[in-house]
């Protein structure tokens, strides 16, 4: 490739594609071609996350127009009260995941366009087919492993759901690394990356193994969720073993907590989450502490043992008792 002209050219044909034409349309172009006003276009606009153009630039293609279409049709856009106010969430939240995992995909996407355009790269043609053999196939993988977590996710919400926001009993937990921001100020960032990896894959592995799914990861902390109390501490458990194995991971901290907890849009919230976070920051390393409504649960399970600690005070909380986890040595058959 010659240069930046070769990548402006190749940027100009994968994006007219992507976005299924030209740019040719200004926002008052989509909202009457929609049905629909343009402040709405502009809210839908930023609800999905993308920035705020003039509204006489031509910055829109057919695809936007239909998108806007599918959102009418869901009454984001004309209806008022909790359900507007619900889809326009829903809204945001898609656009903030997508926004998420393109980031991403970026490099790995370019990369592929260019392997398949091969020594074709400089004909707009050829590009033009390299990027859409490798979005379909991003597209498929992607359709794949969303209608399997979506059938997962389905199963475990419709017993008992009330309504989009709903509460149900899980177990939530936290895991963190210890000494995370220390270790970030002498790291390499090809280390880092290496540590983040070993970090996630090892907690990802421990938690759907064993039943539970991970909520989410935010740096050095992994916040993972559970039907059962007993899932939990195995996840947390496997978690604080399996990171001792993997050299040069720090000391993880693990919590958990057990109690109604309401779910909206993939992520939890109450009480219980907050007593977990709380239980995260005061363990010690290579622990795991529960609250009292887990404890409880766990009472008598054949596979833990459970020590009492004094209460704590902590932000939220004015008497906070943990239990130390931890899994029962059982006997070995001579």
């Amino acid at each position: 490739m010659d240069g930046a002209e070769d990548f402006d050219s190749i940027r100009s044909t994968v994006e007219s594609f992507l976005l299924g034409g030209q740019r040719e349309f200004t926002r008052q172009d989509v909202a009457e071609q929609a049905g629909v006003t343009s402040e709405n276009s502009r809210r839908l606009w930023g609800a999905l996350g993308f920035p705020a153009n003039s509204d006489g630039a031509a910055e829109f293609t057919e695809s936007d127009i239909a998108v806007v279409r599918y959102f009418r049709d869901l009454s984001v856009l004309n209806e008022s009260g909790p359900q507007a106010v619900a889809l326009a969430a829903a809204a945001r939240t898609l656009g903030q995941t997508m926004a998420r995992l393109a980031e991403w995909q970026a490099d790995l996407v370019a990369l592929e366009i260019i392997s398949r355009a091969g020594d074709e790269i400089g004909s707009p043609d050829r590009v033009r087919e390299a990027a859409e053999s490798t979005v379909t196939a991003f597209e498929e993988l992607q359709r794949y492993v969303w209608r399997r977590h979506l059938a997962a996710a389905l199963s475990r919400t419709f017993d008992g759901m009330t309504g989009e926001d709903h509460t149900r009993p899980l177990a939530v937990g936290f895991a963190d690394m210890v000494g995370y921001t220390r270790l970030t100020r002498h790291l390499h960032p090809s280390e880092l990356t290496m540590l983040l990896e070993a970090f996630e894959s090892t907690t990802a592995a421990a938690i759907t193994e064993n039943g539970g799914w991970v909520v989410k990861h935010v740096g050095d902390e992994v916040m993972f969720a559970a039907e059962s109390a007993r899932d939990a501490g195995r996840i947390a458990v496997e978690i604080q073993e399996s990171t001792m194995m993997v050299g040069g991971t720090p000391e993880l901290r693990v919590a958990f907590a057990y109690g109604p907890v309401l779910q909206r849009f993939g992520d939890l919230y109450g009480s219980v989450v907050n007593a977990a976070s709380r239980l995260t920051g005061v363990a010690r390393p290579g622990t795991v502490l529960i609250d009292d409504a887990a404890a409880d649960e766990l009472a008598g399970d054949p596979e833990f043992t459970l020590r009492g600690l004094r209460s704590v005070r902590v932000r939220g909380f004015d008497r906070l008792r943990p239990h130390v986890l931890e899994p029962r040595t059982l006997p070995r058959d001579l």
